[in-house]
């Protein structure tokens, strides 16, 4: 015989039964249950990473990867760029002041965030490709009270090219020093990322100091990694001399803490949400050897009649309730990866479907969507359906192990 015992039936155990093909309806149902569980867990977590992913990377377009300030004041920041510079982490480093501003144009007025930047070395630090705002920061240092707004503000004020606006720090306004606004000359729009950054406009560095009297410079650097810019960072500046003064690290994910923890939360509520699906799966498999053990009761007392420990009898029932399980995290994990794989051209495919059938043109739009599907998010997934599974066989292999051989075979 098959060694070892527990395993050899527990196997037999999983085949299709002719006398009851209700058990085994629920069987598969059980199987099929964790497939679609552990399959929309995959999918949907991935198309949550590739919008995490997005999100991310129209934000870094504005927002700096480390921001290095002092209550001080940096003071010769020249020097201190170029010492965190000389660390192979940093790529770029330039400063910038920014601050609240009110903003008027033929009538129409708002608040915006105006940042002072330093034309050339903006240029080394922005993480966008578009040679459209690299051409804007060129004509920004050539020009007297230039200014480069948003897309998106600039729309909202109906602002092109080559008209003036009035701007007054928020200070000022305050203070009612109206007569301390400047006339800035808009240069074209640019594309900041679309999460907050619907009211910025870059102005050159020398005139952001004028409107915010009394404010001091930061810096802002580019790092190579990311993920890692506050090692990065503290790293660079652990053998920079700053002449006494006291440095403030800030990186992105402290910065921007607020969207990405929110992300990370609709995360981790979504996954908590799918794997219910995986938990009604092993609530069936948890009716099935209920069943199976009232079925299998005369075979149960055999096998201890001739010697079965209590412990084989519950890895008999664990080995079948396990395998249920097995196979439909991989079943759905297999699935899972392919459709996370392909994410884009299925959507596309049901895009032109469902325009086809309902809708002479391009109404229902679908195929944006994007996926990014991390392994460590399958493995963790797998195995949290296996426990699942696993741990929803403990109960009826326990029933089948507290069968008493003698007040089975009395009816036998």
């Amino acid at each position: 015989m098959f060694k070892p015992v527990s395993l050899f039936v527990g196997l037999r155990y999983t085949r299709t039964r002719k006398r009851n093909l209700f058990v085994s309806f629920v069987s598969v149902i059980s199987m099929l249950g964790i497939t679609l569980g552990v399959l929309a867990m995959i999918v949907v977590l991935s198309v949550i990473n590739g919008s995490t992913t997005i999100m991310r990377n129209e934000t870094m377009k504005s927002i700096p990867h480390v921001v290095i300030s002092s209550p001080e004041g940096l003071g010769d920041w020249q020097q201190i760029a170029q010492q965190a510079t000389a660390h192979p982490g940093v790529i770029a480093a330039a400063p910038y002041i920014e601050g609240e501003a009110w903003i008027r144009y033929q009538g129409q007025d708002q608040f915006i965030r105006l940042r002072g930047v330093d034309s050339a070395a903006e240029l080394t630090v922005i993480d966008s490709g578009s040679t459209q705002f690299k051409s804007l920061l060129t004509n920004l240092e050539e020009t007297e009270n230039g200014m480069i707004m948003g897309s998106r503000l600039a729309r909202d004020l109906g602002i092109f090219s080559n008209q003036s606006v009035s701007v007054t720090s928020l200070r000022s306004l305050l203070a009612r020093s109206l007569d301390e606004a400047k006339s800035f000359s808009v240069l074209g729009a640019a594309d900041f990322g679309f999460y907050g950054n619907d009211s910025v406009a870059l102005i050159e560095l020398n005139k952001a100091l004028e409107l915010f009297s009394g404010q001091s410079a930061q810096l802002r650097l580019r790092v190579t990694d990311v993920f890692s810019a506050t090692q990065i960072a503290e790293e660079a500046f652990s053998q920079v001399d700053t002449g006494g003064r006291e440095l403030q690290i800030t990186p992105w994910t402290e910065s921007q803490s607020t969207l990405f923890d929110a992300l990370r939360m609709e995360k981790m509520l979504t996954g908590f949400m799918l794997l219910m699906i995986v938990v009604i799966g092993a609530v069936n498999i948890v009716s099935t050897l209920v069943m199976v053990v009232a079925d299998k009761g005369a075979d149960i007392a055999i096998l201890r009649t001739m010697g079965a420990s209590k412990s084989t009898i519950m890895g008999i029932f664990i080995i079948q309730g396990t395998l249920a399980g097995l196979l439909g995290v991989l079943l759905g994990s297999g699935l899972g990866v392919a459709v996370a794989l392909n994410l884009s051209s299925i959507s596309s495919a049901f895009e032109n479907l469902i325009n086809g059938l309902f809708a002479p043109e391009r109404v229902y739009m679908i195929s944006f969507l994007q996926s990014e599907l991390i392994w460590s998010d399958v493995l963790t997934i797998s195995l949290v359906a296996l426990l699942i599974s696993f741990l929803a066989t403990l109960y009826p292999a326990y029933r089948a192990a507290k069968v008493q051989p003698a007040e089975v075979l009395r009816y036998e």
